[in-house]
């Protein structure tokens, strides 16, 4: 099967193999749609969900962020990998969680990079990250598909030779049961306790270390992003980093001053059966819980909400959310297929935030408690500081307990 010059993506009868000097990535979806392209990367086969991040920027956190485990990255941007990659802007924070996303998605091939912090090129650190990418088809023609069908599961290849059982291809995306019921977060988690303290990069110094901590946090490592590690160093925070199957116990023997509960990947439902009792004693312990993302999703699951799945998700560095006690207005970054039920959130527990793009609940508190979270991302600078603020109320939530102790 060879692909049109007119029909960017096909849905004729599959053959069972198809070979093209042009075609050395294909991207087929559990409904038997094909996209075929340029592949780079990774020369190797991936199944994950497919969806759609509009950021303009941040690709390599992007993929990075182990939050996309198990998921396929389709940039809506057109010109990706043009600053090139360096070690500085990586997201993950333990070596489980490496491989993030299983694949990409490009609209044109990379070009060469151009940028005094580049260390390599795409393609190549995509090859090393094991990560399968595909270029050089309709972006646009597949983000429609995405919007008005919703994510869907797919298989990723690259052979450079252009050889494709696309038959066994949709079988295996077919076959792959998603991401409703599934526990990633074992899978990203780390091994074993780590401690960090250092802050925010700032040019031209780098992540600085935190010399003389303010702070103690526990983070619940869901699949923690590095720089939500650095934001709380910005507060003068050291971070105590457990596994996501840590116990409340555990983490109050460590004495912090507060905890947060990180981002991560996969059905919230399906981590907070292990997770969500153990954020109810911290919660009732009453020291100050933060929640990001999945760890926000977690949070209202301890307070007795429910989570649902998204039929596309937030996936993107341009969100507008707004707080509704102040009305205002934050630009955000989001990541994340599962939200909060806003309709089941109980007594005491109020909505702070809420998106403006669907009125999907996006922050919550609990009345009488030192207790909150947001759906997206607040050590991300996409305003370019919008949501600093809330580390910012971490803090006194946390010097204020201190000062009732002292």
């Amino acid at each position: 099967m060879t692909p049109s010059p007119r029909a960017p993506y096909l849905t004729a009868a599959l053959t069972s193999s198809t070979r093209s000097p042009h075609a050395t990535g294909a991207l087929v979806l559990a409904d038997g749609t094909v996209f075929l392209g340029q592949g780079l990367g990774a020369e190797a086969e991936a199944v994950g969900e497919v969806c759609f991040n509009t950021a303009m920027t941040g690709y390599e956190e992007i993929l990075t962020d182990p939050s996309y485990a198990a998921q396929i990255v389709a940039f809506t941007f057109p010109h990706i990998g043009n600053v090139g990659v360096n070690n500085e802007d990586i997201e993950t924070s333990s070596p489980a969680a490496a491989a993030a996303a299983r694949g990409a998605v490009f609209r044109a091939l990379p070009t060469p990079h151009s940028n005094w912090r580049a260390q390599g090129e795409l393609g190549q650190w995509l090859k090393q990250r094991n990560i399968v990418a595909i270029a050089g088809l309709d972006t646009r023609a597949l983000t429609r598909r995405l919007r008005e069908h919703g994510a869907a599961n797919a298989m990723i290849a690259h052979h450079q030779e252009g050889a494709f059982d696309l038959d066994a291809l949709v079988a295996r995306a077919r076959d792959w049961p998603g991401l409703v019921g599934l526990d990633l977060a074992k899978e990203v988690t780390c091994a074993q306790s780590y401690t960090v303290a250092e802050g925010r990069w700032r040019w031209p110094a780098g992540a600085a270390a935190i010399a003389k901590p303010k702070f103690t946090v526990v983070v619940f490592d869901y699949g923690v992003k590095r720089n939500i590690l650095r934001a709380l160093g910005d507060i003068g925070a050291k971070c105590v980093v457990l596994p996501a199957t840590a116990t409340a116990e555990e983490a109050m023997a460590r004495k912090p001053d507060g905890v947060l509960l990180s981002n991560g990947p996969g059905d919230p439902a399906a981590t907070g059966v292990y997770a969500a009792p153990q954020i109810k004693k911290l919660v009732e312990s009453g020291i100050p819980v933060m929640g990001v993302c999945l760890g926000h999703q977690m949070l209202g699951l301890a307070l007795g909400a429910r989570t649902v799945k998204m039929p596309q998700g937030h996936h993107g560095a341009n969100h507008p959310v707004q707080d509704k006690s102040t009305g205002k207005v934050e630009i955000v970054s989001m990541n994340h297929g599962f939200a909060i039920d806003a309709a089941s959130l109980p007594k005491g527990v109020k909505e702070t935030h809420v998106s403006l793009f669907d009125g999907s609940n996006c922050g919550i508190e609990l009345e009488g408690k030192p207790v909150f979270s947001v759906q997206y991302h607040p050590e991300a600078s996409p305003g370019p500081q919008d949501s600093h603020y809330l580390f910012e109320r971490f803090a006194k939530l946390m010097a204020a307990r201190k000062k009732r102790a002292a």
